[in-house]
């Protein structure tokens, strides 16, 4: 008998599990047969299963024939089939999965019916087997030891070579032996619930075991035994409520009989229900005794086990008991179990907890169960929403969802902010989980709004403006709406509601922000439904549709366009005196179907949308509604469409009028005093023709001529107002461009070809003197295109068979060159306060965009590239600014020529160093944070050339030659017996050291060694870390042998001792006694070296390093 330790569950009073359980429980009839009520009987006498004490037992041979069909024991060991054949032990016959596993079970209770300890032995032994232990559990073990010293045995026999057991290896044999697995138990207690599990042995034996083998050390036995723990424990649950379902059933037939008159009351049937009800009510204390110690024995311990999938199998499983037998799991002592297991370290055991509670919530009649559990736990769901793994985070969504379904109060004001701004989230997941709550939420708000006869969408839309324009941090609609998007696309696509609202009369004041969230919205929702896609950002990119999914895009195109191009000109001229509201809805034509218009025969609405773009373009000249017009333009002049011909006619009148009106007002702004209203007529014209000039080709109307006019006069006369010379530069610009098409897509001109290049020659000229211009917007302007031109009209235009275009290729010369790099380190390298601010966050992007534009010049072999070491030195310094534009342009450098780039690398360091002599004079500060930052820098430099030293070799032996060459270069002013003024810059070469082959370090080590062989006592010399890497006396090179590691000297022909060389934090470190007094006598010992001397070592020296690269 397993004892209880646990308070022993309440019976159930359900009655609406009974429809759930019937196909599991047994038949009225089968209650009452005598002979399975008898079996079900516990310790009665006479109606037990044979024993050993009633029958003499077969011997171990006699018992293999008659265990099983198919399956043979002898001394429980398994046997197998000489020829391998079919599967004989019960292990083999689950893994293969050929047989069903009813089949299975009744073979198995046959052989129980026969002989119960064989049949024990043989379950034993499947669970041992399913743990992957190569042991068995033999029939004199069975009898002889206890559980204890039986699981002793076969930790010994496990085998630890490999730490895979069948419920972890891959293959999908082995996830089918999962299945079958947990298939096989939960059949064998439902074909046993009637007899066996009652009769004392099978499950008390089974039981023992498991809670050993889960309580073992071998990570294999306790996860396979906490699963079939669990599992077992989950049949039982389902036995339970059967019994309490028969329980329940025979209580009102009882009570139905008892309370008929005395005449037709049948006391036989009286006695028969209290029979039949005290044997059921026996049968689920023994089933609840049963659940209970494997609760307690092992559920209790396993929950908060040390491997991450035991803990999901428990969680997961407490979750299908609370689901099927909430009557007597679904309370606080289990809830708290999953409530605790939620702030598991582990994902996958945090998505069980979440799956198992989505599970409850989503039976709405559970809910007063969970008020505690929700009250308790609330904050700890809410906050996984924002989870770091998505899939965590989008369940929490799922269920926080289910909450609020469930019960409005149970979430506060403030838990659902935390989960509306989700919808925003990048993660897309997320975003629609997010958007399916938020929608939940704003229907519930909706509908206790409505009044009257308004459009449920109405208000429900009206509820979507308000929200995002309350949402103040996020202004991104085309994300709310993709969220929003597989929850709300009813919503979304009804745009007869949204136009509707939008050409109802506004209430003074707070309307006008919501038409602009509103048209934003709407914008947002074409999109979505004409691109069926998610917006950039969201995805891995666009997919494949589905012939479902194109289909409903081909429908929803239709459907929009056919509403929008009579809705579209009425909301046009509603709103056309507001840039914002007109610049949004003129990007709704980019998403029609054009052939709506002819098919339709709606050229009159055509005509209608022409004439009010028309007025936008004369109303307006903001930049964005001009380009959103003038795209419309270009879409609306689509060669495939009929309407190109009505469409085109009405541009070029718009052209026409605006040309004219622009050459009228610059002669006049050219010949007189200019007034406000001339340069005002100017920059308006200019401005609506250099937007229509991008997007059309309007070489015909010979825009540039005006355009250069005014550019020289600015340049003359200093005098023209910056904003005209910018759209001038640019519209000159687009000129040239749609010139070069021409040229490029047409037959061959050479008269078009001089025509050309003068133009170009002429802009570009424009452009260089326009750097010197005192207005910062027309520099950085003139910076842009120039940087356009050159890489539009360089060497690579006649590549790909265009060598007729040779004439227009222009190289820069060294002028136009050091002016455009000495732009970039003017408006570029400066320092700003606070970056974080939002105007010092779109300068230093537009400053991006410079130095980018210059990079490209040196990548593309445009620019010399030497004049990168300007750009390269400020690397550590304007790393968090620039450091991804320069570490990319090093890059492609080093993949153009690895000699040059090297050569580059290291005259970048050395102009650092001459502008730290220029402010600190010869006597460098070597502790100082200068030098540090220029050896920081080279030791960054040296990393980028990776681990290849074969490939490098010779870049970097030029790098060093020409470092030491500039080390060497200069002599001291105060005399040749004194070190060369940068002599120091040798410890900023050292940082490379590590780069050289070993050659090359023997080769530029006996250089220096020569040299501080003759007495030259210049301590950076002996500073140069290429003596850590190679002693001149030594084949091997390693740390150990280095010369700063050892204290030996180094021993030369001659009466003189080498003085001990010693490193440079050795050095720094030193007594300011001990380090050479600049200002000591020239003739002094220590100082003194003939001049001779050192000349003919460095000849020697630089001859030597010459003959290894």
């Amino acid at each position: 008998m397993i004892t209880s330790e646990l308070p022993v569950l309440q019976d159930s009073s359900n009655e609406s599990g009974a429809t759930d359980a019937v196909g599991l429980s047994m038949s009225m009839s089968e209650m009452e047969d005598p002979e399975a009520k008898g079996k079900k009987k516990r310790g009665r006498p006479g109606k037990q299963l044979p024993t050993s004490n009633k029958k003499p037992r077969k011997s171990p041979m006699d018992k293999t024939v008659s265990v099983a069909r198919g399956r043979g024991k002898a001394n429980g060991v398994a046997q197998h089939n000489g020829d391998g054949g079919d599967p004989v032990t019960l292990f083999e016959v689950v893994k293969l999965g050929k047989s069903a596993m009813q089949s299975v079970v009744d073979e198995w209770i046959e052989s129980y019916k026969q002989d119960r300890d064989l049949a024990l032995l043989d379950l034993i032994n499947f669970f041992i087997q399913c743990s992957g232990c190569k042991g068995t559990v033999r029939i004199e073990m069975f009898r002889n030891m206890q559980n204890a010293e039986i699981i002793r045995k076969m930790t010994e026999e496990f085998d630890e070579d490999s730490g895979d057991y069948p419920l972890t290896m891959p293959g999908p044999m082995w996830k089918k032996f999962r299945y079958n697995f947990c298939e096989f138990i939960s059949v064998l207690i439902r074909q046993c619930q009637y007899s066996i599990i009652y009769d004392e042995y099978m499950m008390d034996t089974v039981i023992s075991l498991l809670t050993g083998l889960s309580d073992s050390q071998v990570r294999a036995f306790r996860h396979t035994s906490t699963l079939a723990a669990m599992k077992l424990m989950t049949a039982l649950v389902n036995v339970a409520l059967n019994l309490s379902i028969h329980q329940d059933n025979t209580q009102r037939q009882y009570e139905a009989e008892r309370n008929k008159i005395a005449g037709k009351r049948a006391n036989e049937k009286l006695e028969l229900l209290l029979q039949k009800r005290k044997e059921l009510q026996e049968n689920q204390d023994e089933i609840e005794n049963m659940m209970n110690s494997i609760f307690k024995g092992i559920f209790v311990h396993r929950y908060r086990d040390a491997i991450a999938e035991i803990r999901a199998i428990c969680i997961e499983e407490i979750g299908v008991w609370m689901k099927m037998y909430s009557d007597a799991f679904l309370n606080d002592s289990y809830l708290k179990y999953v409530g605790w297991t939620l702030h598991d370290r582990v994902r996958e055991v945090r998505l069980k907890c979440l799956k198992a509670l989505q599970n409850l919530y989503t039976n709405r009649e559970l809910f007063p169960k969970l008020e505690l559990f929700t009250n308790r736990f609330k904050d700890r769901i809410v906050s996984m929403t924002l989870d770091k793994e998505y899939d965590v985070a989008v369940e929490a969504i799922r269920l926080v969802t289910l909450i609020l379904q469930g019960s409005e109060d149970a979430l506060s004001n403030e838990d659902c902010e935390n989960v509306y701004h989700l919808v925003y989230s990048a993660h897309r997941p997320v975003a629609v989980a997010a958007g399916e709550f938020l929608h939940r939420k704003l229907a519930e708000e909706a509908l206790a709004k409505r009044r009257g006869r308004s459009s449920p969408n109405g208000n429900l839309i009206r509820m979507l403006v308000l929200f995002f324009l309350e949402s103040e941090l996020h202004e991104h609609a085309a994300y709310l709406v993709d969220s929003l998007w597989e929850s709300s696309q009813e919503l979304l696509k009804d745009w007869e509601c949204m136009t509707e609202l939008l050409l109802e009369e506004a209430v003074q004041g707070e309307e006008d922000r919501q038409e602009s969230a509103l048209i934003e919205l709407t914008v947002c929702t074409i999109r979505q439904a004409a691109e069926a896609h998610p917006p950039v950002g969201r995805g891995t990119g666009k997919r494949v549709l589905t012939a479902k999914e194109r289909k409903t895009q081909i429908d929803d195109k239709n459907k929009l366009t056919e509403h929008f191009i009579m809705a579209l000109p009425m909301l046009l001229s509603k709103y056309q005196a507001d840039s914002e509201k007109v610049a949004n809805l003129l990007q709704i034509p980019q998403y029609f179907d054009l052939d709506v218009y002819s098919a339709g025969r709606m050229e009159k609405h055509l005509d209608a949308l022409l004439k009010q773009i028309r007025l936008v373009v004369e109303k307006h000249i903001e930049i964005d509604v001009l380009e959103a017009c003038s795209k419309t333009y270009s879409i609306l002049c689509s060669e495939e469409y009929t309407i190109m011909n009505r469409v085109d006619i009405a541009r070029s009148q718009l052209i026409d009028e605006m040309t004219d009106r622009f050459a009228h007002s610059v002669e006049e702004l050219l010949q007189e005093e200019a007034d406000d209203d001339d340069i005002y007529n100017v920059l308006s014209t200019l401005k609506r023709l250099t937007a229509f000039h991008n997007a059309h080709d309007l070489t015909r109307w010979d825009l540039f001529g005006n355009c250069y006019r005014l550019l020289k006069a600015g340049i003359e006369q200093g005098s023209m107002p910056e904003q005209i010379a910018v759209q001038a530069l640019q519209c000159s610009h687009y000129s040239i461009l749609w010139q070069l098409v021409k040229i490029t897509e047409g037959s061959p001109s050479k008269v078009l070809d001089s025509i050309t290049e003068r133009v170009v020659k002429s802009f570009l000229a424009v452009c260089q003197q326009c750097l010197s211009n005192v207005n910062t917007p027309v520099k950085e302007q003139a910076f842009m295109l120039l940087c356009d031109l050159l890489m539009i009209f360089s060497h690579q235009l006649i590549s790909g068979g265009r060598e007729g275009l040779q004439p227009l290729v222009f190289n820069p010369d060294s002028t136009l060159q050091n002016e455009v790099l000495n732009f970039v380190l003017d408006h570029v390298f400066i320092d700003q306060d606070d970056e974080r601010v939002s105007p010092h966050i779109e300068a230093l992007h537009k400053r991006r965009n410079l130095l980018a534009a210059f990079c490209k010049l040196i990548i593309y072999d445009i620019v010399d590239m030497p004049a990168a070491a300007d750009i390269f030195k400020h690397y550590m310094k304007y790393y968090n600014d620039y450091g991804d534009i320069i570490k990319e342009t090093l890059s492609k450098t080093r993949q153009m020529d690895k000699i040059l780039c090297a050569k580059t690398l290291i005259l970048s360091l050395q102009q650092l160093f001459n502008e730290l002599l220029q402010d600190q004079g010869p006597n460098l500060d070597r502790t100082s944070s200068h030098v540090s930052g220029i050896k920081e820098l080279a030791r960054r430099f040296a990393l980028t050339f990776g681990l290849d030293q074969i490939k490098t070799r010779e870049a970097v032996a030029t790098l060093h030659k020409d470092g030491i060459e500039f080390a060497f270069k200069y002599q001291n002013p105060r005399g040749p017996e004194f070190p060369p003024i940068n002599l120091a810059f040798l410890e900023v070469l050292s940082e490379f050291s590590s780069k050289l082959i070993r050659q090359d370090k023997k080769t530029v080590d006996l250089g220096l060694a020569c040299l501080s062989c003759s007495t030259l006592l210049w301590d950076n010399v002996n500073g140069y870390d290429v003596f850590k890497c190679i002693s001149p006396h030594s084949e091997e090179s390693s740390v150990e042998g280095s010369w700063m590691l050892r204290n030996d000297t180094l021993q030369t022909p001659g009466p003189l001792q080498t003085p001990q060389l010693t490193s440079t934090v050795l050095r720094e470190n030193r007594p300011v006694e001990h380090m050479p007094d600049p200002d000591s006598e020239p003739g002094s010992e220590n100082d003194y070296v003939h001049k001779s001397v050192y000349h003919l070592l460095y000849v020697i020296y630089i001859r030597i390093l010459k003959q290894s690269i």
